[in-house]
C-alpha cells in the first residue's frame, strides 16, 4: 500500500511556507530622518518577487505546453496557452500598481539598488529563448550558475518549433527550412511555412491553436509596451539601474514579434 503523507501538522501557513516567504522583504533603503526604510521599497520589493513567481509559473506552464504539441495533445495545449494569457494579463496589471508611485517616490531609494536591476532577470530571459526571442541577451553577461540555465534554454526547441512540429507530422508542407530550422537562431518569416499555416486554417482545431498563439505574441507585446511606458513614467529618459539604457533599451523591444509568420499571414484571407 501507499503510505499516507502525515498531515496532522499542515497548516496553510506551513504548507504555502508563509513565514519563510513573508520574511523575504528585506529593503536595503534607510530614511535619513526616520531610520527606517522608505516606504515605497517595499511595495517595489514585492511586486518584483511576484514577477518573478509568475516568470516561474509560465516557463512551468510553457515547458508543458511544448510538450503538449510533441505528443498531439492539441486541446490540452490550447487550455494550458489559456491560462498562460491571464497570466500575462495579470503582469500588466501590476505595473499598474507599480504606476501609482511617483518619481519622486521611487528617487528616495532607487540609488540603494545598485547595480541590481529587471535587466537582470534569469527567468525573464529564460522565457524569452523559450519564445523563440534568441537575439538580444548574451549569455556571458550572467554569472555561470545562471548562465547553466541559459545556455539550455538557448540550445532547446522553442514552442515555435513545436507549433512546427504539428504543423508537419498533420501532413502540411511546412518546407525543410522550417524542419531543420537552428533553434538557437531568432526566428524569422518563411514564406513556405505560411502557406502551411494558411492551409491549417481550414482546420478549426488549428486555426484556435493558431489565434491562441497569436494572442500570447500579442499579450507579450503588451506586456513590453506597459513596461516601457511606466519605466519612462517613473525615471524618464535616465540611464537603468545596472547601467542599461533604461527605458530607451525597452523600447528597442516593441513591435517585434515572437511568431512573425502569424502577423504576416493576415493579409492572406
Amino acid at each position: 500500500m501507499t503510505p499516507t503523507p502525515d498531515s496532522t501538522e499542515l497548516t496553510y501557513g506551513s504548507y504555502l511556507k508563509v513565514p519563510e516567504l513573508l520574511s523575504l522583504q528585506q529593503c536595503r533603503s534607510v530614511d535619513p530622518e526616520t531610520g527606517e526604510p522608505e516606504h515605497d521599497e517595499t511595495l517595489f520589493i514585492i511586486i518584483h518577487q511576484v514577477y518573478e513567481l509568475w516568470f516561474k509559473q509560465l516557463l512551468h506552464e510553457l515547458d508543458g505546453i511544448v510538450e503538449f504539441l510533441a505528443t498531439g495533445q492539441l486541446g490540452a495545449a490550447r487550455h494550458h496557452l489559456k491560462r498562460v494569457l491571464k497570466i500575462l494579463k495579470t503582469l500588466v496589471g501590476q505595473v499598474d500598481i507599480l504606476e501609482t508611485m511617483t518619481p519622486a517616490e521611487f528617487a528616495s531609494f532607487r540609488d540603494f539598488l545598485a547595480n541590481a536591476s529587471g535587466f537582470q532577470s534569469v527567468q525573464f530571459r529564460e522565457l524569452e529563448f523559450l519564445l523563440g526571442v534568441k537575439d538580444r541577451i548574451r549569455i556571458d553577461w550572467f554569472d555561470d550558475t545562471d548562465s547553466v540555465r541559459l545556455e539550455h534554454r538557448h540550445a532547446a526547441p522553442t514552442l515555435w518549433d513545436a507549433f512546427v512540429g504539428v504543423l508537419d507530422r498533420a501532413g502540411y508542407e511546412v518546407g525543410d527550412a522550417a524542419r531543420q530550422r537552428n533553434v538557437q537562431q531568432p526566428i524569422t518569416e518563411d514564406t513556405t511555412l505560411q502557406q502551411a499555416i494558411i492551409a491549417a486554417y481550414d482546420d478549426e482545431g488549428f486555426a484556435n491553436l493558431c489565434e491562441t498563439l497569436t494572442d500570447l505574441d500579442e499579450g507579450l507585446q503588451e506586456w513590453r509596451y506597459r513596461h516601457v511606458m511606466m519605466v519612462r513614467r517613473t525615471i524618464g529618459t535616465k540611464a537603468g539601474t545596472g547601467g542599461s539604457d533604461g527605458a530607451a533599451y525597452l523600447a528597442t523591444t516593441l513591435f517585434h514579434p515572437a511568431f512573425p509568420d502569424l502577423w504576416a499571414i493576415r493579409t492572406a484571407f
